[in-house]
């Protein structure tokens, strides 16, 4: 059997053995190659930028000196435009309205004619009490000359006492109703006054409210227009009650300033639309909100405040002399207590403590821990540390150095050819 046994049989479980060994290696050569690109990057030496690790622990940051200057204290509100002086024109007779002499929307002065109302009526009553009291005069005038008469002849005997204190009693009841007739006089001339109405101070007319042609009335719940002075005008603001100690030390100072701006505008920022003083501290605090109320007086000379308008409002409570003041920007909230760091002439970062006095929104007076000189950290701070290396560039946007222009060249140089 073994003779006649072909070679190659017997060489096949061989070669089996053999394939299952190259299997395994040849796996273990993919996963070798594998892991040596994916560690590659790893691997790969270090790029100049890791190698100039040191360099960039240098933080580009921009500062600001502490300045010392009087830093003014405002207070922030908002407020109503009111106007100063309000009046609802309405008729004190009954009568077709006649006139309307007036333009909607119109300035007015004190004393101009606004409307008329029909005063035939009233004309005629006046003329009645004029007649009534120059036919009571005549009498009045009859009743004393016939008094001399019974005084004359009292001492001749030829009257009676009692025929002279008549006459006497009569001639006192006519100058009384003498007097009467003068008060119908001065009533019916003031009702004849009411048919001509008039502005009763210097304002704005509103839109009218009665057309001519309708019968008017002393009684009629709306009147005829409305005239409001809005030069000067008012504005009635709200502070917390917490406010009203320094509010009120500052009225006690003098004239206290206070600033209108367009309300939405960022408080000091926009172009302001009046500037005025204020005029009243209210006498007691709203228990429902801790608000107290308080009344500016603005000459509106531009006429940029208009009654019923929402304006955001500054007032000057005080302004304080010689304060070291930084940006707000630079200031850092700790959770125990504010922060800022400062820059020396090392350029090296120091974080210091500071108590802070008041702020608004662009800067901040500090009390206590820098004095006025100090570089403080206005923009890249979230990045330092105690110590930290910085260099010092320009804030965003700070026009830059340009190059000169072309100037003519010196005596003996030589210009450069153009591109190259």
């Amino acid at each position: 059997m073994d003779a006649l046994t072909p070679k190659s049989d017997l060489d096949r479980p061989v070669r089996r053995r053999g394939s299952w060994v190259r299997i395994p290696l040849a796996l273990a050569a993919t996963a070798g190659l594998g892991a040596a690109i994916w560690f590659w990057p790893a691997s790969a030496p270090e790029p100049k930028a890791a190698r100039g690790r040191d360099a960039a622990q240098i933080v580009p940051v921009v500062v600001a000196p502490a300045e010392k200057r009087d830093k003014a204290v405002w207070m922030d509100g908002l407020g109503t435009v009111q106007a100063f002086q309000t009046a609802t024109i309405r008729s004190m007779v009954d009568g077709p309205l006649v006139e309307i002499a007036f333009q909607e929307g119109q300035d007015v002065k004190a004393g101009d004619v606004l409307a008329r109302i029909d005063s035939r009526v009233y004309q005629a009553a006046l003329d009645n009490a004029l007649a009534k009291k120059a036919l009571d005069e005549a009498n009045l005038a009859n009743a004393r000359l016939d008094l001399e008469r019974y005084r004359k002849l009292v001492a001749t005997n030829y009257a009676t006492q009692q025929q002279a204190d008549t006459s006497r009693a009569l001639v006192a009841q006519l100058e009384a109703l003498v007097r009467q007739d003068q008060a119908q006089i001065d009533t019916a001339r003031t009702q004849l006054g009411y048919t001509t109405i008039v502005a009763p101070w210097d304002g704005r007319v509103g839109m009218r409210l009665v057309d001519q042609g309708n019968i008017v009335h002393g009684s009629d719940p709306t009147g005829l227009l409305v005239v409001t002075r809005v030069q000067p005008i008012s504005v009635v603001f709200s502070l917390p009650q917490q406010s009203l100690p320094r509010v009120a030390a500052a009225m006690k100072r003098g004239p206290v300033e206070v600033v209108a701006y367009a309300q939405g505008a960022a408080m000091g920022r926009g172009p302001a639309l009046d500037r005025g003083t204020l005029a009243v501290l209210d006498n007691q605090i709203d228990p429902t909100t801790g608000t107290i109320k308080l009344k500016a007086t603005f000459p509106n000379a531009a006429g940029t405040l208009w009654p019923g308008g929402f304006v955001a409002v500054r007032l000057r409570a005080e302004t304080v002399e010689g304060a070291t003041v930084i940006p707000q920007a630079a200031v850092q909230r700790g959770p125990r207590q504010n922060f800022v760091y400062t820059v020396g002439e090392d350029n090296i970062a120091h974080r210091q403590t500071v108590t802070m006095g008041y702020e608004d929104e662009q800067t901040s007076i500090v009390a206590e821990g820098i004095a006025p000189g100090d570089r403080v950290v206005v923009d890249g701070a979230s990045r330092l540390n105690e110590g930290t290396k910085v260099s010092i560039v320009a804030p965003a946007g700070a026009p830059t150095a340009r190059p000169p222009a072309n100037r003519p060249a010196a005596p003996g140089t030589r210009r450069p050819a153009q591109g190259g």
